[in-house]
């Protein structure tokens, strides 16, 4: 099979002579001047394979991904071991400068083999994770987001550090359709609750639309942490240290967690690429025993409406965080409006992200919207016209103590401890009420994570 090869860089030369002499089944077609006329030519299906012989500083994750998505695996030159680390990290294979022809020649060869056989964004079988001590069950499954260089490891004399393992802890996603129905605020609750049972956790607004998390809480924060840890991760360099400097702290009365705010602008949701925040997400677990992430509404493949597909997507981050959680809370409003909407969109859910098993919650049960009886109402209809999927939980209409939490910028368990709708929240999750329990975001197993 003929594999067809980019490059770009001043060393290229030697690179192009010593391909091109052993007259195998690498050929190189064009040698580019820069990342831009390289880009453009993977981009038109010219090659299978791009060789970086200079300015490997320049790839970024989000890069990779998008070149792995029009099939292309990226081969990066570097002597620097710090440099091929990086490179590893964003899913980029390296090698030395000095590499001969021949061991080049294999890798790329098994570079594109490798990215022909696993594909770029593979779907990970859904697993709940709820447990009656938290959210510490659950399978741990693989990767969400393709390692191109995975299968290549750097020869002996390379000496490239070798990657930490996966963490362990669980992503909870937080989803629902248009509409208001309460995602963020079953999202900081969640989390509120999941500390105060002691669990170490990470709440992470990934709304591309609408980011409130930081409101909710009360934190005057214009940084947005997210696309903090986003650029840092695109350019390989976020490690869990730094992921916990980005990352606000949040003090409650039962407990502490930490938050990564959400973008500050509708506009900015360019800075939330697919690739950077599947890093971070998977960096997220290895400081955290439960990462819950309050995602957008919408599911819509926008790819389909673009020729470039190059481009940045504006619903990858909430297709991304469904894609890598191990549960999914489809948050929908008990109402008229709400239900039909509701079970439209886990339809649309099931086909953007197939094999999701969401956990269906009706939020905002109240007699006045459903009449007599509601949770017995909304149960018989949702066996009637749902989807198939049983409600998970009933959390009922509080707006007293919602409208009380909101405007202290507080949790629930702070300002009204013995809501029914503090209570339904916490049983969603399995955690037990607590009142006065002290935890940490820095648990004993966040700080045993952090020193191995």
């Amino acid at each position: 099979m003929s594999i067809p090869v980019v490059t770009v860089g001043q060393a290229q030369e030697d690179v192009v002579g010593g391909l091109e002499r052993l007259h195998g089944p690498v050929t190189v077609v064009r040698r580019c001047t820069e990342l831009a006329e390289l880009l453009a030519a993977c981009q038109s299906g010219l090659a299978r394979a791009a060789v970086v012989a200079e300015g490997s500083e320049d790839l970024t994750a989000s890069l990779a991904d998008r070149l792995g998505a029009v099939g292309v695996a990226i081969i990066a030159l570097t002597d620097s071991p710090e440099e091929a680390a990086r490179l590893h990290g964003i899913g980029v294979t390296s090698a030395l400068t000095t590499v001969d022809s021949a061991a080049l020649a294999e890798r790329i060869s098994d570079a594109v083999a490798q990215l022909t056989g696993s594909g770029l964004t593979g779907r990970r079988p859904a697993s709940n994770g709820l447990t009656a001590s938290g959210l510490t069950g659950g399978k741990q499954r693989e990767h969400g987001f393709a390692e191109t260089g995975a299968a290549l490891r750097p020869e002996a004399d390379e000496a490239v550090p070798v990657p930490s393992a996966a963490g362990t802890g669980k992503i909870v996603a937080v989803w629902g359709p248009a509409g208001s129905p309460g995602r963020t605020l079953v999202a900081v609750n969640i989390a509120g609750e999941l500390a105060a049972a002691g669990q170490s956790v990470l709440l992470v607004d990934a709304d591309s639309y609408g980011a409130s998390v930081a409101a909710v809480l009360g934190l005057l924060d214009e940084a947005a942490g997210l696309a903090q840890a986003c650029r840092l991760a695109d350019q390989g360099l976020l490690d869990r240290e730094t992921l916990l400097r980005v990352a606000v702290p949040v003090a409650a009365t039962a407990g502490s967690f930490r938050v990564l705010t959400g973008i500050t602008r509708a506009d900015r949701w360019t800075e939330l690429r697919s690739a950077a925040l599947a890093l971070v997400l998977e960096r997220a677990r290895e400081v955290a025993d439960v990462v819950v992430v309050d995602t957008g509404f919408c599911l819509e493949a926008d790819e389909e409406l673009s020729f470039d597909t190059m481009a940045p997507r504006r619903n990858a981050a909430t297709l991304r965080s469904l894609e890598m959680a191990d549960t999914v809370f489809a948050v929908g409003a008990a109402d008229p409006v709400g239900v039909p909407r509701l079970v439209r969109g886990l339809a649309e859910l099931e086909t953007a992200v197939p094999g999701v098993a969401p956990e269906v919650v009706m939020n905002k049960v109240r007699a006045a919207a459903v009449g007599r009886s509601p949770e017995r109402q909304l149960r018989e209809a949702w066996d009637r016209y749902g989807p198939g999927t049983g409600i998970k939980a009933f959390l009922p209409s509080d707006p007293g103590a919602s409208d009380a939490a909101l405007l202290s910028g507080s949790l629930l368990l702070e300002v009204a401890p013995d809501s029914r709708l503090r209570a339904a929240i916490a049983r969603l999750v399995c955690a037990p009420v607590q009142q006065k329990r002290r935890s940490s975001v820095f648990s004993s197993t966040a700080k045993a994570k952090l020193r191995g």
